[in-house]
């Protein structure tokens, strides 16, 4: 079934291409036949042109106009210039000059042109502005076709002065095939832009009405007598005459015949064969898949059993090694799975012991706080309550909590701040300001406390006056980016050891902060990581003057 359908949608797509193969060569014949009919039009155009340009015609034209009539020896001098399209043009019987008002002026008559031709051809060649109007065929000699030409007078800026008539042998037009036979395989039809046909190859007559349905753009195909042709069209652009290329579709199609029932016989013998195959397999294949299968379905109650069946087949031998690793592997997981569990279950254990020593510390400190209490000691009281704080926010739930509120942050600053005032006394002094709307918005856990502590360590510590550390937090302009500013009014940094600190920060290379564990390289790598998803700039960027105290920038994304 599947073989037929392949079999014949190959016919199909063969006779497609064998169709639009040979209208392609037919198009192709068709330009070729119309290029050597053109190449004797711009032959005739070019040689009327001379006539009509020449400055002896040109003066006798412009003096008919003005009133005055050529003489008989004025007109019979004509005859030089003309007969040049009677030396270089092959099938021309006649060529008649006439003026504007359609008296002949030669040959030597008194022949008017409304006697050639009818009044509405006239009205055409005017409208045509110089251009050669081909009409077809001669009204008075069936055997001759007419051609009328414009002459324009080129003194009087191009305005009408007169008319050149040819009269041509149909013969001239004589249609042949590429072969050079009039008659071929292709036949061919020249049809005038009136309807009537010029030359023919064919050896029976068309009716006119069949010739109009095969200008048609979209009748590709025509039954002529007993016969199917197929219909190629080439208009031509200076005529505006067409050449119908017609080629019996048996001549095109005789050869898929042959190829039907080739292809019909190649799909019996391709089933048959696919026939016997597929009993062949069932027996070879399927069977082995069968009991593999059986086996696989065992796992669903919780046995993992390696197959030991032999098989005649390679595919089969290895499907049923990669089952038995498969099987292997998810044994070892299971053991590993178990053993973890084991381990997880000590490491809890052992953390939960560990919880005793800073509840020991947090007890301890409760303890000192409550006796400088009742000393009256409540400046120092206050300092262990900040310690205290400052070591359950940094050491308990080190697992947990690792985002934390602005808020939440700044309040560990403060009690930094206040735990360093009680060092430094009158020589620190703070200033914290964040809008309200960016208090609740979470950030890394100990991102800013690390750089407050660098702070007054190398700025404000370092001097002998008051120094003033504050803290500021403001949205990019895009809105995007949180920054976090901390600034300093201490002794700042020069040009090349802030260059070497800021390339030590990318490399993750600088020292820690002193008395915190937590250096400025390891602040700018945690949110390298903690934002990894984001592509907007984050990190830390630091910059300073010699003097003028430090300003650090903590970016990171607001999303």
């Amino acid at each position: 079934m599947i073989l037929g359908i392949v079999g014949y949608l190959t016919f199909r797509a063969v006779a497609a291409m064998l169709t639009n193969n040979a209208a392609t060569i037919i198009q192709q014949t068709a330009v070729q036949a119309n290029g050597r009919l053109e190449g004797i039009l711009r032959q005739l155009d070019s040689l009327t042109t001379q006539v009509a340009t020449n400055p002896y015609v040109q003066q006798l034209l412009l003096n008919e106009k003005d009133g005055h009539h050529a003489t008989f020896q004025q007109r019979q001098m004509l005859h030089a210039t003309i007969n040049t399209i009677y030396q270089f043009a092959d099938g021309v019987k006649s060529v008649e000059l006439y003026s504007y008002s359609g008296q002949r002026l030669y040959p030597l008559d008194d022949t008017n042109l409304k006697m050639k031709v009818s009044r509405n051809w006239i009205n055409r060649t005017i409208e045509a502005q110089g251009s050669m109007e081909w009409f077809g065929i001669d009204p008075n000699d069936p055997n001759s076709l007419l051609a009328i030409r414009l002459v324009t007078l080129i003194d009087q800026n191009f305005s009408p002065g007169g008319y050149l008539l040819l009269r041509i042998n149909r013969n001239l037009f004589a249609l042949k095939d590429p072969d050079g036979q009039e008659e071929g395989r292709n036949q061919m039809l020249l049809v005038g832009g009136d309807g009537n046909v010029i030359a023919s190859t064919l050896a029976q007559q068309i009716d006119p009405p069949q010739i109009a349905d095969m200008l048609q753009s979209s009748l590709k195909k025509a039954a002529i007598g007993s016969r199917t042709f197929m219909v190629v069209r080439q208009k031509s652009e200076i005529t505006g005459w067409t050449l119908l290329i017609l080629t019996p579709v048996d001549e095109i199609t005789k050869g898929i015949s042959v190829l039907r029932h080739e292809i019909f016989i190649s799909a019996g013998i391709g089933s048959l064969l696919y026939a016997m195959l597929a009993l062949l397999l069932s027996t070879v294949i399927t069977k082995p898949i069968f009991r593999l299968s059986r086996t696989m379905r065992g796992a669903r109650f919780g046995v993992l059993r390696p197959v030991a069946m032999p098989s005649s087949t390679i595919e089969i031998r290895e499907l049923n090694h990669s089952y038995n690793e498969m099987v292997e592997n998810i044994n070892n997981l299971i053991t590993l799975v178990y053993e973890k569990e084991i381990l997880q279950n000590r490491s809890e254990l052992k953390a939960l012991q560990s919880q005793i020593n800073p509840h020991f510390l947090f007890n301890t400190l409760e303890v000192l706080y409550g006796s400088l209490i009742d000393r009256n000691e409540e400046g120092l009281a206050d300092y262990v309550l900040a310690m205290a704080d400052l070591f359950r926010y940094t050491i308990t739930n080190s697992n947990q909590d690792e985002w934390v509120t602005i808020r939440e942050e700044l309040d560990l600053i403060k009690q930094y701040l206040l735990i360093m005032k009680t060092r430094l006394e009158d020589r620190l002094n703070w200033h914290i300001d964040v809008p309200p709307y960016l208090t609740s918005y979470k950030i890394p856990k100990l991102i800013i406390q690390p750089v407050v502590e660098n702070a007054i360590n190398h700025g404000v510590a370092s001097k002998m006056d008051p120094g003033t550390v504050s803290v500021s937090l403001n949205l990019s302009e895009n809105e995007k980016d949180l920054v976090i500013h901390v600034k300093d009014n201490g002794d700042g940094i020069d040009v090349d050891m802030l260059a070497a600190i800021n390339r030590a920060i990318q490399q993750g290379s600088v020292l820690s902060a002193k008395g915190t564990g937590m250096g400025i390289a390891n602040v700018h790598r945690r949110i390298q990581l903690y934002y990894q998803h984001s592509s907007r700039t984050k990190g830390i960027d630091i910059s300073s003057r010699k003097g003028e105290g430090t300003h650090v920038r903590i970016i990171v994304p607001y999303e």
